[in-house]
């Protein structure tokens, strides 16, 4: 089985309920040095493919506190999804988001989607095996921060997420995307209402359908960057 479950709208009757505006539709939570070139951008491709909004940080970054401008992305978007792989617990910075990430889903009623990816989901949830052994070593320096570390994953692995274990990764990917497009009641396609240099080519269609002519008019559309349309 490549997974075990699926994604359910992440919330109660005490969350409110998902925003419909935001500037983002997603905010993408992951371990850099295990995804970024593979799992993970695959699925951000799929996302955006897909027409969902998606924030993914592209910086491999350094440092002790998470920069501001991921918070506010965390902020500005309407669900998240989060990653756990295998050295997950061992980032900081993963954690200082899925923190924020859970205080978004309580206050703002932001959408949690947990992917478990080719890890245990007890592990995640009782910080075990790897997640164990990173929380080991935060015993000395961050036992401020442990607490609510602790309390983020157990909350974040308790909500219906995916649990991918085998099968083919472009599968899992699609099924995930789709799940996400529902849940989330994205829009096929949002171009906006004012499209750039679309009125006078509005007006040379008129033109050459001549509406008032009884004859016949076959319109033919091809092309991907600026289409070309023929009318005979």
């Amino acid at each position: 089985m490549a997974s075990t479950s699926s994604f359910r709208a992440s919330s109660s009757s005490s969350t409110p309920s998902i925003p419909q505006t935001s500037t983002y539709d997603v905010f993408l939570n992951f371990r850099g040095e295990d995804t970024r070139y593979n799992f993970t951008d695959h699925l951000y491709k799929a996302l955006v493919n897909r027409g969902i909004r998606t924030f993914r940080d592209d910086k491999l970054r350094r440092g002790e506190a998470i920069a501001p401008e991921l918070l506010k992305a965390i902020e500005e978007s309407r669900s998240s999804v989060i990653v756990f792989s295998e050295n997950y617990a061992r980032s900081r910075w993963c954690l200082d988001e899925l923190v924020k990430i859970m205080e978004c889903h309580k206050d703002l009623g932001h959408a949690v989607f947990p992917i478990f990816y080719h890890v245990d989901p007890s592990h995640v949830r009782k910080q075990e095996g790897s997640f164990g052994e990173a929380f080991a070593g935060y015993e000395e320096n961050w036992k401020d921060k442990i607490p609510r570390w602790r309390a983020a994953l157990t909350e974040a692995a308790n909500l219906s997420g995916e649990h991918l274990q085998d099968g083919y990764e472009s599968d899992n990917i699609k099924k995930i995307t789709d799940d996400i497009f529902c849940q989330l009641n994205c829009k096929r396609l949002d171009v906006g209402d004012n499209l750039v240099g679309i009125d006078s080519r509005l007006k040379e269609m008129d033109l050459r359908l001549d509406m008032e002519s009884d004859a016949v008019r076959i319109v033919g559309i091809y092309g991907i960057g600026g289409i070309v349309c023929h009318i005979i």
